[in-house]
């Protein structure tokens, strides 16, 4: 077998650990991923595209700006995600990567995870750091945006998660990217409910720890569930 970034150790007996699958596919995906930065910065400039469209449509109304910040920001942040989900498993399925997965001796789930974790490292915390930049053009406060930004550091590895579901069931499928955001974004919606909903609730005066746990659970139910559900989904679609 030849060694390189696109090939994995199937039985090694010094990685037979629980978290030794999920470190080893999380340290080669993130080296992928900060080699080809095209994905992420596409991402990233979708999203600052988006949210800056709409202070320029609607105007410099503050009252109107505030009220529609977190909505934008976290419905922009949620299509930016899907961008370069679709390629989850795209690449390992060409280059045979995905087979030998599916041969280790680690626990699937756990590699599925890590490559979940270095998706969301090498795409997506970028796009959440670049949000505090983006709030300023809506006039939110120092505190509302601290708010925002907890949400999304919170509510986005849901969408992560999520997403590499849909992205398990559409591979290798024509026209995958669009199936795979119609089999997912419904499911996402409390996410987005949610984390919009804790920022306009503390513009009211309003206290945000209900919708914090609620995003909490989500996550934690999303951690537990997805990498199950993804790997029975990786096994279908290889048979």
């Amino acid at each position: 077998m030849n060694s390189g970034e696109t090939t994995l150790p199937i039985n090694s007996a010094a990685q037979q650990g629980w978290l030794d699958g999920f470190l080893c596919v999380y340290q080669r995906d993130l080296r992928t991923a900060l080699r080809r930065p095209a994905d992420t910065l596409t991402a990233v400039v979708f999203f600052v595209m988006v949210v800056s469209l709409f202070p320029l449509g609607v105007g410099p109304e503050s009252a109107l700006l505030r009220t529609m910040a977190p909505g934008v920001v976290w419905v922009a942040a949620l299509l930016a995600c899907t961008l370069p989900q679709a390629r989850l498993f795209a690449d390992d399925l060409q280059d045979g990567t995905l087979e030998q997965l599916l041969l280790s001796t680690h626990p699937l789930p756990m590699m599925v995870l890590g490559k979940i974790a270095a998706h969301w490292c090498g795409s997506v915390l970028l796009l959440v750091l670049v949000s505090p930049l983006l709030a300023l053009q809506f006039d939110l406060s120092a505190s509302a945006t601290s708010v925002l930004l907890l949400t999304l550091l919170l509510g986005t590895p849901v969408l992560s998660l999520v997403g590499a579901i849909g992205a398990a069931l559409t591979l290798g499928l024509r026209g995958g990217g669009v199936l795979m955001s119609l089999l997912t974004l419904p499911l996402v919606i409390p996410v987005l409910i949610f984390g919009s909903g804790a920022v306009e609730a503390h513009n009211a005066g309003l206290g945000v720890g209900g919708h914090f746990s609620l995003l909490g659970a989500l996550l934690l139910l999303s951690l537990f569930a997805a990498p199950l559900v993804t790997s029975a989904a990786l096994r279908i679609s290889m048979e």
